[in-house]
């Protein structure tokens, strides 16, 4: 795809021209809801939406091109047929191995993630917490405050990282008192926010003054807030989003943007350029670009590792250095792993975080697989470990893996996908 289509970077209206505009999202939780689709259509995908919940609203509807089958924004909130197929682990990252009690993750010594609710502004068909969504799923603690008791009693703690789900669900009486109950714990000196709302349901921040109020007051000049916004596409970027991000910037949270690498709405090194240059425009610094977790049901829009890294490369060609700050990186159970390159025959890595100690900043050099998508699936040359190389026990099998013909390489093996 290019970014032809992507919406006119304009300069957005204030708050008070997009409150004339719409007041509120509206949203939607079945697929017999949503007239663009045929009664074919319908009836095929609510067979996938049992399996995998469909949430959606008015607002990110309306961003779609209906008249094109491969809409980015189609690809990443309409369920599609495909996600029925066997692949993938839905716990791809064992993050039960690193749940400490109820919705308390703690994986980094230093950081706590809460999971503070299993609701999110619209559902990405890609979720690697999809599970969450599941009638049978109990890992979320709408009681966050167990955690928070949790947290005061680990002083190394100095980051909490408030997940889900999506917390800007939570209203906004509630988000006070977790905000404030965090304040009161001197060690935590960072709180972060993972989000799509920005891009889902801009009118979460710029229809409430009252959160507004919230946020300025506890993200203060010696320990801020950090929104981890998700955008994944140019086309997000819309006058009303820009509105959000503009006052929450004013209400003094920092805003980055992390995202997954998703084939068919992140995957064209044009599109990936125009939305870090945009947002860096708007202060709002790429952070992580993650590959796409093994998670069940997401064969759809996995790509391999080196035709990731290929296109990535081939994107930040197109940026400023404001722009291309990002570390491409894994979220294995084992921790952050970087890709820091690739050549003719190996993958060269590093623990950016490491769940063990000895692991943190870690090199790992492996023998270059061009279909792997995962760093169980990667052989460590010799002097190198990756234990999760085929161990028993590993949350992806490979022959759950759909293998796509090897593509060609240029003769000096870094231009096979540009």
């Amino acid at each position: 795809m290019s970014v032809e289509n992507a919406k006119s970077a304009e300069t957005p209206p204030n708050a008070a021209l997009v409150k004339e505009k719409r007041k509120r999202a509206k949203y939607i939780l079945s697929i017999d809801k949503i007239t663009q689709l045929s009664d074919e259509e319908k009836a095929k995908l609510k067979e996938v939406s049992k399996r995998y919940a469909f949430r959606a609203n008015d607002y990110y509807l309306s961003l779609i091109n209906w008249d094109d089958p491969k809409d980015p924004i189609r690809q990443l909130v309409i369920p599609q047929e495909r996600e029925l197929e066997e692949w993938g682990s839905l716990d791809a990252s064992n993050e039960t191995a690193i749940t400490v009690q109820r919705g308390v993750q703690h994986k980094y010594g230093s950081t706590v993630l809460l999971l503070c609710n299993e609701a999110c502004g619209a559902y990405c068909r890609y979720c690697f917490r999809k599970r969450l969504f599941m009638n049978d799923n109990d890992e979320v603690n709408f009681d966050v405050f167990e955690g928070i008791e949790y947290i005061k009693n680990h002083p190394e703690v100095d980051n909490v990282l408030l997940t889900g789900g999506d917390p800007m669900i939570i209203q906004t009486p509630k988000l006070e008192k977790i905000f404030a109950a965090l304040r009161e714990i001197e060690h935590v000196k960072i709180i972060r926010v993972g989000t799509k709302m920005p891009a889902f349901n801009p009118f979460r921040f710029t229809q409430d003054p009252e959160l507004l109020a919230v946020l300025r007051k506890y993200s203060t000049n010696e320990k801020r807030i950090y929104f981890m916004c998700h955008f994944d596409h140019p086309n997000e970027l819309t006058e009303e989003s820009r509105a959000g991000i503009r006052v929450l910037q004013e209400a003094g949270v920092i805003c980055v943007n992390q995202s997954p690498f998703i084939r068919g709405i992140s995957d064209d090194p044009d599109v990936m350029a125009e939305l870090w240059n945009q947002l860096s425009y708007l202060g709002v610094p790429q952070y992580y670009v993650f590959q796409g977790r093994p998670t069940e049901g997401n064969e759809p829009f996995e790509t391999p590792i080196v035709e990731a890294y290929f296109k990535i490369e081939e994107a930040k060609k197109k940026c400023s250095g404001l722009a291309k700050r990002l570390k491409f990186a894994m979220s294995h159970e084992s921790g952050k792993v970087e890709i820091l390159g690739v050549d003719e025959r190996h993958i060269y890595l590093k623990y950016h975080r490491a769940k063990n100690a000895e692991d943190e900043q870690r090199m790992l050099v492996c023998h270059r697989d061009d279909q792997a998508y995962w760093l169980d699936q990667l052989r460590p040359v010799s002097g190198y470990n990756n234990p999760f190389f085929r161990s028993v026990g590993s949350q992806v099998d490979r022959d759950n893996f759909e293998r796509p013909e090897r593509p060609e390489r240029s003769e000096n093996g870094v231009g096979a996908f540009n």
